[in-house]
């Protein structure tokens, strides 16, 4: 019998790190070093490296976005009783500033940092004469413009980049906090060190860390709209409003006068035909009766739709971002992102996946996927609960904006995403012992050790080529011969993680750094040479990992039932129209945590209705009704109705109201019609109307 081994979390070592403002060593001191260090330091400026690469003993730390260079204790004659300055500044500013320096005579300059020139920037011509030979005036001119920052003594800084800009939207939120869980990430990556695999047989305990039991009593007296309105606020509709208004006039149109109710209804309208679709978006707004829709009419006028659908927008076109391939769509997503993860009740199991976006037009972000349900499209990364609630989302557009190269060196571009959507989370939400769930896409050593040291669980399958050459299970090939139940695991010591190989219909192999192989379950398959079911032992980490980690496809089955049915031509419609499918998708899931027999038919349609009815005005005069194509004279009603002979009565209109006459060369307009044409005709014309003349 094979010992059983105890999982353990290695600690993370909080003390150990260094902040961006810690002394990397003491270098020189004392008031003897004035003017004479601040010459070599001229003299030996490097415009590869950025800035001073060479004065005394100084060290250089480089990063992989950065050259710091840092002049520790160095002093220099400055300005005293300065308070914090923080400006941008640009490398020629700061020389100015270091010559002011020079000439005061009353402080030091212990820290400069600058940043590397940009690498977009068409031209490096010099910005003084060719034949300055290194000094101060021959530095190219992209060299001169990036960013500087200069720390005095006293912590006075002077220029740099705003260090509240740095944060993200929801980073700035939690404070401090964030800023150390990022730091502790960062450091981990930077100071990971694959050990050499030391592998052991044995199995983990079976355990479940404690977790709370999720809260909901807060939902219990919201409605559907309510619900909806926690995802899609009323900040968002503003967004839309202001930003459409810009579009409008970008296109040199008039203002379109939209408002809040007119946006709503349009949101209403659009979630209506993923239930209620029709061929073409303007037979909602038909009278006849086969195609009308009574509460779309009832609410909007079509033109006034199309109108909308025209010009909404959800970014300043005269912003572009260039490094976002998104950016038309950023503005709208950070919203929507923030409100799911405030909405979120935190669960135990979640699972990261990739969901697809139909999309068959041009568009650098589109992917093909084989063998997927939908292959064509926009890929976008989700971190989901096991019941489908979107966590975090984040579209997919080969370097992410804003993103760090270290995170995508250490873990790959695809699982880069899931550490971002780790660190979006409240500090109270983020604590808590989250189990994992991925596929082989993202599953690797450095991942789930990474998820380990920080408190979670990491349970995935994994591919071969991911294993290494010396994993000691058997082959692939040669496990494939083994029988339909059969199974192996190993586990590495020094990464604290269990691996078991699995044969089902395949070989699956998979790996957690918590759950195990024990208790066995048996599971029903189908034997092909036996034309029956057949019990087969499953591991307990394979049965856990196909419980938890459908989250992102039922959220896909769900949106996929009722997808929105009206179509555009902008490259970015399908996204904004998900991102409302995926709102409606986590408010219901919500609503059926207090209302489980709601399906998800009847909360669309309890929003559209209340939609549709609160926010809709109705028009004032009815639209000219369209005519009828079976109609030889191009009337409104069809041939096959006019000439049958048969109910065709002469009764007054509607609260006498006048109706234009719709006989031929007749202009009049009376208070009588035709009960079965429900068309205006004046006495006189009646007879003729209904009579064949050809």
């Amino acid at each position: 019998m094979s010992p059983t081994y105890q999982p353990y979390t290695r600690p993370f070592n909080r003390n150990a790190m260094t902040s961006n403002e810690q002394v990397f060593d003491e270098g020189l001191d004392g008031d003897d070093f004035c003017m004479a260090a601040m010459d070599e330091v001229k003299k030996n400026l490097d415009t590869t490296q950025g800035f001073y690469t060479k004065l005394g003993n100084k060290r250089i730390h480089t990063e992989d976005t950065k050259t710091a260079v840092k002049l520790k204790k160095v002093r220099l004659q400055a300005v005293t009783n300065l308070e914090f300055i923080e400006i941008q500044s640009t490398q020629n500013q700061a020389l100015d500033i270091l010559f002011e320096v020079e000439d005061e005579h009353r402080s030091r300059a212990e820290d400069i940092f600058i940043e590397p020139p940009a690498v977009n920037i068409l031209t490096d011509e010099d910005s003084g004469d060719e034949d300055g030979g290194g000094t101060i005036d021959n530095l190219a001119g992209r060299q001169l413009q990036v960013p500087v920052e200069l720390r005095l003594e006293n912590n006075i800084r002077i220029g740099g980049t705003s260090r509240s800009s740095k944060k993200s939207a929801t980073s700035s939120n939690f404070s401090t906090s964030v800023d150390k869980f990022i730091v502790e990430n960062e450091k981990w990556v930077e100071n990971r060190i694959k050990p050499v695999p030391l592998w052991i047989d044995g199995d983990f305990d079976d355990r479940v860390s404690e977790f709370p039991n999720p809260n909901y009593g807060h939902l219990f007296n919201m409605t559907s709209l309510e619900l909806f309105e926690l995802f899609f606020t009323n900040y968002i509709i503003d967004l839309l409003i202001e930003e459409t208004k810009k579009y409008s006039s970008f296109k040199n149109c008039l203002d379109q006068n939209i408002t809040s109710d007119e946006i709503k209804c349009f949101i209403g309208i659009l979630i209506l035909s993923g239930y209620n679709q029709l061929p073409s978006k303007r037979n909602y707004w038909e009278q006849e009766q086969d195609v009308q829709n009574i509460l779309v009419s009832n609410s909007m006028r079509g033109d006034k739709f199309f109108q909308i659908m025209k010009f909404i927008h959800c970014a300043d076109n005269n912003e572009i971002k260039i490094d976002d391939k998104t950016w038309k769509l950023r503005n709208l997503m950070k919203k929507i992102q923030t409100r799911c993860i405030e909405n979120f009740v935190p669960v135990q199991n979640i699972n990261y996946d990739e969901s697809m976006i139909k999309y068959f037009g041009r568009h650098s972000c589109k992917q093909f996927i084989q063998g997927k349900p939908i292959r064509f499209g926009y890929k976008m990364w989700c971190l989901n609960s096991s019941d489908g609630y979107l966590i975090n989302f984040d579209i997919y557009q080969g370097k992410l904006p804003g993103g760090k190269t270290t995170y995508e060196n250490v873990f790959g571009k695809c699982t880069a995403p899931l550490i971002y959507f780790l660190e979006n989370l409240s500090p109270e939400k983020r604590k808590l012992s989250y189990r994992i769930f991925c596929d082989n896409l993202f599953t690797s050593a450095n991942l789930l050790s990474f998820l380990r040291d920080r408190g979670y669980s990491g349970t995935g399958t994994v591919r071969e080529n991911r294993l290494g050459k010396d994993f000691p299970l058997m082959g692939k090939k040669l496990f494939l011969k083994k029988q339909r139940g059969e199974c192996a695991s190993t586990i590495e010591k020094n990464d604290c993680i269990i691996y078991a190989r699995w044969m089902d219909n395949s070989v699956v192999t998979a790996a957690s750094t918590s759950i195990g192989i024990k208790p066995i379950s048996y599971v029903q398959r189908y034997f092909q040479k036996e034309k029956k079911k057949i019990s087969v032992p499953r591991p307990l980490m394979i049965g856990e990992y196909n419980k938890y980690m459908g989250g992102t496809d039922l959220m896909d089955q769900n949106i996929s039932t009722y997808r929105i049915g009206i179509r555009g031509k902008k490259w970015w419609w399908p996204i904004f129209t998900w991102l409302i499918d995926m709102c409606i998708n986590n408010a219901w899931i919500l609503q059926k945590k207090v209302k489980p027999n709601i399906s998800q038919l009847q909360f669309r349609r309890e929003i559209v209705r209340m939609l549709l009815t609160k926010y809709g005005t109705a028009p004032k005069v009815e639209g000219r009704p369209s005519t009828s194509i079976s109609s030889l004279s191009c009337n409104r009603v069809s041939d096959d109705v006019r000439y049958d002979g048969k109910e065709h009565l002469v009764i007054p209109t509607p609260q006498k109201k006048r109706r234009r006459c719709a006989g031929e060369r007749c202009s009049s307009s009376g208070r009588t019609k035709c009960c079965k044409c429900n068309v205006g005709l004046c006495v006189e014309c009646f007879k003729l109307f209904h009579t064949k003349t050809y």
